[in-house]
């Protein structure tokens, strides 16, 4: 089957770039306890295949997930692909989750198969820092070439899974990614960063479970949710010490 001229652009686009990610980290963890001690590495590994569904259809709980890959992105090192089947990036909100344009390299392709094959001709590019790719339908087989791809050139590889039908499971067929999340929404009132709820649906030898965080800031790095109480108990800490320094000054 002859190479697609999309494919031999984004070779010859990949060919001018310089590095080598073998002196990268292996995992990278996402700074709140809550998802990192459940993790089964500590964190993310950066050298294996994730998918990513919004929790549900809703155009929040979608740009969330978008997001949530952004600030991962945005973490890792180098140069980003990012693969699409229609140009409907919004640059300012991938910003504000820490991944700047001019790190990213866009491909665009006609259809699932070719979103695939553009991926994992980018995974074997070590000087990418991570490869992102939005599709509906991914066979085992696909996965499997490409968490080994990402293994071998220790590259991150993230898969923005569409549902394949109305009201579909994304998730619905089988994967051989390392993880797979959902990201939806949670209700909030006031203008404090969105808070989302993050569930890791599958990890290899690990358990599912489920918490929120806090939205990935201009870093692209998530928050832990503090409740009042943990406030009022840190206020209640402050305000101890400041009276036993004062106490000691006075007393000296």
């Amino acid at each position: 089957m002859p190479e697609s001229s999309a494919l031999i652009s984004l070779r010859e686009t990949l060919c001018a770039l310089a590095g080598d990610g073998h002196s990268r980290r292996r995992i990278m963890p996402f700074g709140v306890p809550d998802i990192d001690s459940s993790l089964t590495d500590g964190g993310l590994r950066l050298d294996a295949l994730h998918e990513v569904a919004a929790a549900t259809p809703s155009l929040r709980d979608d740009a969330a997930a978008t997001l949530f890959v952004a600030g991962v992105a945005a973490r890792a090192w180098g140069p980003i692909l990012w693969v699409v089947r229609r140009r409907d990036l919004f640059a300012p909100a991938l910003t504000q989750s820490g991944l700047m344009s001019k790190r990213v390299i866009h491909a665009e392709a006609d259809d699932d198969a070719g979103v695939l094959a553009l991926m994992e001709e980018g995974l074997r590019h070590p000087a990418l820092g991570a490869v992102i790719g939005e599709v509906r339908r991914a066979t085992p087989a696909a996965t499997k070439r490409m968490h080994q791809a990402a293994m071998r050139g220790r590259t991150v590889a993230l898969l923005l899974k569409r549902p394949a039908r109305e009201g579909g499971d994304p998730f619905a067929a089988t994967s051989l990614a390392a993880t797979r999340w959902r990201i939806g929404t949670v209700p909030m009132v006031g203008t404090a960063r969105p808070r989302w709820e993050v569930t890791l649906a599958r990890q290899t030898d690990g358990a599912p479970f489920a918490a929120t965080a806090i939205a990935c800031d201009d870093t692209g790095r998530l928050a832990p949710v503090v409740t009042r109480r943990e406030q009022r108990r840190v206020v209640s800490e402050i305000l101890r010490v400041t009276r036993s320094a004062e106490d000691q000054a006075e007393a000296a």
